[in-house]
């Protein structure tokens, strides 16, 4: 089945590709894909038994199609949205050459950014603004947090600026992390304040095809990691930014010294986007794969962290090149194949309103095919449902305040409402 395109879809390559299995590798990857993927919507395959043993039902992952309502258009390179919180109503669009964006309540883009930061955003391909965290007390805290690759090297830079409801102050960027990247691709870049109001942070393996380097297996590095930081005690051991006392390798987590005291979570490649149920406060996280599986991993809430999602060992719940022990890692909630799909976009759980059959439904979806899949959430393992074919270059979710789900579409530049197809 051919997929709808929508114009200005060329301009969205290269951050798909970046994206995609084949990412730029410098020498030939196992398992890499050599064409880009077909979608089979309406397909009877799926991938049910990739380990030896069938996986559970679906028919408890939410209504049988969705659908997306125009919400705003006109954006550049959409890479992100973040709810205010703060009351309006309004959204924030992060766009990947520098500038974030304002929506209001009913999908009007405010002319003027909130701010744009281009000036310092090394963008193209993987690269450029990445993520966008408001700080819990925001806007009468008046903080905000950006990911970036920066002018000229492209290293990962996690900033705090300071700012009022209606924009935020370029010249107060304070920087919290510098973290090198040694190659283009695999950036990570969602931030994300948790229900525990510390703020995470997501870093890609470094690139490349395999990861060359070993990093996502290193708890000593920040690559290929999800990280936990403290952004509102004071700062210690020379750091601009606290660790909190129960991080994993921090002296009152699980193993002290193990790792980088930053590092909460590993065994990542490309943890493109990750979001924290509402409702029960599991982390959901949607890892791009490398040339055969992409895959949700799920942190239950109450975690002590220190899970070990398996990159480069594993690949999905099979060993990645070689024979592994899959009983060392965290194997994925769900899982499909690059018959479905290249890229996957980490999503949300619904927990708004106007849709009441997507309660309790996590919602997320592929880059390179723009299928939008559903699990049901808190489930252990789950078959991922294919309920809608976004002819979109699908590049992230986001929430508003209200809980209602949105979907940025990198190519067309539009900001589109999830909804239950009528």
């Amino acid at each position: 089945m051919t997929r709808l395109r929508r114009n200005g879809e060329a301009a969205a390559i290269g951050l798909v590709m970046a994206l995609g299995a084949a990412c730029q590798a410098s020498a030939p990857v196992p398992g890499s894909a050599s064409a880009p993927p077909t979608s089979t919507i309406g397909s009877t395959t799926s991938p049910a038994s990739t380990n030896g043993t069938p996986v559970p039902s679906a028919a408890s992952a939410g209504p049988a199609r969705l659908a997306l309502e125009p919400f705003a258009s006109g954006l550049a390179s959409p890479v992100g949205i973040v709810s205010t919180g703060d009351g309006s109503g309004r959204l924030l669009v992060v766009e990947q050459g520098g500038a974030i964006r304002v929506l209001a309540a009913d999908g009007t883009l405010r002319a003027e950014p909130f701010v744009d930061l281009g000036d310092r955003v090394l963008s193209g391909g993987e690269r450029g603004l990445l993520g966008l965290a408001v700080h819990p007390g925001f806007p009468a805290d008046g903080r905000i947090y950006v990911d970036y690759t920066r002018r000229p090297d492209g290293a990962t830079v996690v900033s705090e600026l300071t700012a009022t409801a209606q924009r935020a102050d370029p010249a107060s960027e304070r920087v919290l992390l510098v973290i090198p990247q040694p190659y283009a691709n695999h950036n990570g870049g969602q931030l994300a304040f948790g229900p525990d109001g510390d703020l995470y942070i997501g870093m890609g393996d470094g690139g490349s095809g395999g990861d060359p380097h070993g990093n996502a297996q290193n708890t000593g590095v920040l690559l290929g990691k999800i990280l936990r930081i403290d952004v509102d005690a004071a700062p210690s051991g020379g750091r601009p930014y606290a660790i909190p006392a129960t991080n994993p390798f921090s002296p009152g987590g699980i193993d002290p010294g193990g790792g980088a005291p930053e590092v909460w979570a590993y065994g990542l490649r490309n943890p493109w986007r990750f979001s924290f149920d509402a409702t029960t406060g599991d982390l959901y996280i949607g890892d791009v794969g490398q040339g055969a599986w992409e895959e949700i991993d799920r942190q239950p809430a109450g975690s002590r962290g220190g899970e070990n999602y398996g990159w480069n060992v594993m690949e999905g719940r099979l060993c990645y090149a070689g024979s592994c022990d899959p009983g060392r890692f965290v194997a994925p909630v769900t899982e499909y194949g690059h018959d479905l799909g290249c890229a996957v976009i980490g999503g949300a759980v619904y927990r708004g309103s106007a849709q009441p059959a997507l309660d309790g439904i996590y919602v997320f979806g592929d880059d390179c095919s723009g299928i939008v899949f559903t699990i049901p959430a808190g489930a252990a393992r789950a078959e991922p449902r294919q309920v809608l074919d976004s002819g979109a270059r699908i590049s992230s979710f986001g929430t508003g305040e209200d809980g209602e789900l949105y979907l940025a579409d990198l190519a067309s530049g539009a900001i589109d409402r999830v909804v239950v197809a009528r």
